[in-house]
């Protein structure tokens, strides 16, 4: 398999954390697709589609055999599905492999100082930065809900992070994760992203690039790789959402209904992981959060994306537009692949709760900021919840 880091690292040299796009999609002149995407030989018997997917496939034009050959790496704007309803993710064994996780990027572009230095609402003076610092392996032990988020899109293959949540729907058996709206949409100038597979504990080891060169799909992936049943994002986001200076970055949340690629043990996934985190929509405001915590897996240089990393900082406010909810911000030196990640304070309960996920930072990468979780949050994570409820 061809490598698409030489494609990418123009890109990335600039990157921090884009976003409202941490890790998303090509740049605007290559929203069409025309770049090459790294060859993927798979065995078509291999790729599950079922039945209510081919329907929505067929309604949409889309050949079964033709996606089953590679169709899914068409960017043509006509066949990149965008709408709420039309989300589709058939699994594909196997696509996932060591090499395929380890070279996975995030083609990002930064949000500028100037882009987000606006008077309007309540804005914070910027933070000091916060040196991420490694989490200790094996991650199963000390960040066992964390994990990253796989997905293709017209540049290639990327990586988000994201959060095990705990559903209402199934207590103690949930299959919820929750990540950035810009790590399975592209936003305004796009759509759905595929492929959308999340792995708990990724390099739960901690080990070494050049030891995950050689490094066996149970070593990399020792939870097992989980498929999107189901994404579900904020309408603001598909609306609004942009890869430069903010728009839609207090909308920028999604959330993930998963199943496991080889099929069920019967076992869910926070049963397999052995955790999971309550999501709060009520969270307090700054004056009363005393610190909180950001993990993920930052990609861009100085970091690599195979590791796990934390930011502990008391937040401040970040208002990008005076009618949108007030943003969070930390001090914080995580770079994109982040994205995506949880922010976990003490909740309204007075118990450890996530309270936000990663999605913009500036290219000087000294701080993040993610939407303060509120009634489209809610919305957002009710709609998948109840949708599978009775399953």
């Amino acid at each position: 398999m061809r490598s698409i880091r030489p494609l990418l690292m123009a890109a990335s040299a600039v990157a921090a954390l884009t976003l409202t796009v941490t890790a998303c999609g090509p740049s605007e002149e290559n929203a069409g697709g025309d770049k090459p995407v790294a060859p993927v030989s798979l065995d078509p018997d291999k790729i599950k589609i079922p039945e209510d997917l081919k329907e929505r496939l067929k309604e949409h034009g889309i050949d079964l055999d033709k996606w089953r050959d590679g169709e899914w790496k068409n960017w043509d704007r006509d066949k990149w599905l965008r709408e709420a309803k039309d989300f589709v993710n058939p699994i594909i064994e196997d696509l996932w492999d060591p090499d395929r996780m380890r070279e996975a990027e995030r083609p990002d572009k930064p949000v500028e100082e100037e882009d987000i230095s606006g008077d309007k609402g309540v804005t914070d003076p910027t933070p000091d930065p916060v040196r991420a610092k490694a989490v200790a392996a094996k991650y199963h032990d000390n960040a066992p809900e964390s994990g990253k988020v796989f997905f293709d899109g017209p540049e290639g293959s990327m990586v988000c992070s994201a959060t095990v949540v705990k559903d209402p729907a199934h207590p103690g058996k949930s299959n919820l994760v929750w990540t950035a709206g810009h790590c399975v949409h592209k936003g305004k100038q796009g759509g759905w992203y595929r492929n959308i597979a999340f792995v708990p504990s990724y390099n739960d080891a901690a080990m070494e690039t050049a030891q995950l060169e050689k490094a066996t799909r149970a070593q990399i992936a020792p939870y097992g790789v989980w498929w999107a049943d189901w994404v579900k994002t904020s309408d603001q986001w598909i609306s609004e959402g942009a890869s430069t200076g903010g728009a839609g970055a207090p909308y920028d949340f999604a959330v993930i209904k998963v199943t496991p690629e080889k099929g069920s043990s019967g076992k869910s996934l926070e049963e397999t992981v052995g955790s999971a985190l309550p999501v709060d929509f009520n969270a307090p405001a700054v004056p009363k959060i005393a610190s909180m915590t950001a993990t993920g897996y930052p990609a861009a240089p100085p970091f690599d994306g195979q590791k796990a990393f934390q930011c502990q900082d008391k937040p401040g406010r970040l208002s990008l537009k005076a009618e949108q909810p007030t943003m969070y911000r930390i001090g914080c030196t995580m770079t994109g692949g982040s994205s995506g990640g949880g922010w976990v304070a003490q909740g309204s309960d007075g118990k450890p709760a996530l309270v936000s996920n990663t999605s913009i930072g500036p290219s000087t990468a000294g701080w993040l900021a993610g939407p303060r979780f509120g009634p489209e949050a809610k919305a957002v994570f009710d709609e998948v919840s109840k949708k599978y409820a009775g399953q």
